[in-house]
């Protein structure tokens, strides 16, 4: 397998609201943009040949903008990476915007069940977390050599769920930073 870099894009205002953000198109805030340059300014200082990878992200303008942000932070030009649709964040169809105690108060039901199995349970309209690992494990078998992926919380989940073999459970409990970043080698993660 090749070597993969894997960055959850910086914060948004969403994202500091709690409010689910799925494929809704929301800038980052300067927060997200520190968190950005930051992860560039490491990545630049561990990546020794930065033009034998890929570079792709998510189609997002968060994603977009996080990987300019990484690639200044490196030094290389801003528009060097490509996007890949199949890198986008869980879609959760018309909860997106919600927090998640607006949806509690607005659709008590889905909200309920959603709690009970957050792996099957899917917004009307949107994705479940087994969906998007189905997704994640499409893209991973796609990968062909060394890259550098900007892409979103869920899916980063998702990815080290299936190079961790962990339970469903697991994969929707693991944490996803916007300040640091792992690597995929030998399907072993490290964070950086």
């Amino acid at each position: 397998m090749p070597l993969i870099y894997f960055i959850r894009h910086g914060q948004t205002d969403w994202n500091a609201q709690r409010r689910l953000q799925g494929q809704r198109d929301i800038p980052l805030n300067d927060t997200g943009r520190a968190q950005a340059a930051r992860n560039g300014r490491k990545l630049g200082e561990t990546v020794v040949h930065p033009d034998q990878f890929e570079f792709v992200a998510s189609p997002l303008s968060r994603t977009r903008e996080t990987m300019e942000i990484v690639r200044r932070e490196m030094g290389l030009p801003l528009h060097g990476f490509r996007t890949d649709p199949i890198l986008k964040e869980i879609n959760f169809g018309r909860w997106e915007g919600f927090t998640m105690d607006e949806l509690s108060a607005e659709d008590p039901d889905a909200a309920k069940a959603h709690s009970a199995d957050k792996w099957n349970s899917n917004a009307h309209g949107g994705e479940s977390y087994a969906m998007l690992s189905q997704r994640a494990a499409e893209w991973l078998q796609s990968v062909d050599r060394d890259s550098i992926i900007v892409s979103h919380g869920a899916f980063s989940r998702c990815l080290r769920g299936l190079v961790l073999k962990l339970e469903q459970k697991e994969t929707i409990d693991l944490d996803v930073p916007q300040d640091s970043f792992f690597s995929i080698q030998q399907n072993q993660i490290n964070w950086h």
